[in-house]
């Protein structure tokens, strides 16, 4: 299959681009730079010369071009609606495949460090994050395209938690990071709010898995684990002989700025009704706390990081 990813230079379009070609397929990937496309040749994935700004109509083309798509970007808000709007258009009764990134900040709950006891499976209704208006107006025209277009667009959106994995940016670097800034690991309120997690290679293989067989106008979640920042926060703090201590908003705004603030107060619970029982996915490594101890993050601890 020719597959197109858009967003194959980010972590998780990048590790979807190197597991599709790994798997035989001919993986495409947008480089905004030539700098982008010298690393996805590298990688064994052919670049294609375009972003989703000024040149997002060669994006769209490319598209044209492809058995499938996968949307894997992370854009501002006004360049992901108009690719969106754009792809759906294109791929309108072309019988391509169009898989959507989403991910569970669109459910998520601000807490303020609370546990929460609400879990959502892919069709139970949720009042979205304000914040993620956008990416949740995204995840509805993807599926509303396929509803529309029965023989035409085969569209699905895919909703991960916290996706963690070699390289990433998530709760546990951010958690190690504030070890060199405040000398402890640190949680917020109580530490209780807990996102549902999912290793990249997990992430990867639903994909496949919805390429093979995913019906179109689906969504389908991918959660292996859940962990709340508290156990987190006591095991890096173990981890690197501090202690784990509760800060307020204001005190975390010191460390992680407003918006990641936000992200670390809130819950974010899934569960994958449709992407176990349709698709028969199970996920391989469902304990986000064996990253404890990796040198990369050990790191991002000393106070030069």
């Amino acid at each position: 299959m020719n597959i197109f990813v858009i967003g194959a230079t980010g972590f998780v379009g990048g590790g979807l681009a190197r597991h599709l070609a790994a798997e035989g397929h001919t993986v495409t990937g947008l480089a905004r730079t030539d700098a982008a496309a010298d690393a996805l040749e590298s990688q064994g994935v052919t670049p294609v010369a375009a972003d989703l700004d000024t040149r997002r109509a060669t994006a769209v083309e490319a598209s044209l071009r492809a058995d499938a798509v996968i949307y894997a970007a992370q854009a501002d808000p006004e360049q992901e609606t108009a690719t969106v709007q754009d792809l759906t258009r294109a791929l309108a009764g072309t019988g391509k495949s169009l898989i959507f990134l989403s991910g569970s900040g669109v459910l998520m709950q601000r807490t303020a460090g609370a546990w929460s006891p609400d879990v959502f499976a892919e069709d139970d209704s949720f009042i979205p994050e304000p914040l993620a208006g956008f990416r949740k107006a995204a995840e509805d025209t993807v599926l509303a395209a396929a509803a529309a277009d029965d023989d035409g667009v085969r569209a699905m959106v895919i909703r991960p938690g916290q996706i963690w994995g070699p390289g990433d940016h998530g709760h546990m670097s951010m958690i190690y990071q504030s070890v060199a800034a405040t000398g402890a690991a640190i949680y917020i309120g109580q530490g209780l709010n807990t996102y549902s997690h999912v290793h990249i290679d997990d992430v990867a293989r639903l994909f496949s898995l919805a390429l093979d067989k995913g019906r179109p106008a689906r969504l389908y979640h991918a959660a292996a684990g859940e962990t709340p920042n508290r156990w987190i926060a006591e095991k890096v703090a173990e981890d690197l002989g501090v202690k784990a201590r509760s800060v307020t908003v204001e005190e975390a705004e010191q460390v992680w700025g407003p918006f990641g603030t936000l992200i670390m107060a809130a819950s974010s619970r899934i569960r994958s009704v449709n992407a176990r029982r349709q698709l028969g996915w199970q996920p391989e490594q469902p304990d986000m706390l064996t990253m404890i101890g990796d040198q990369r993050l050990r790191k991002l601890a000393l106070p030069s990081a």
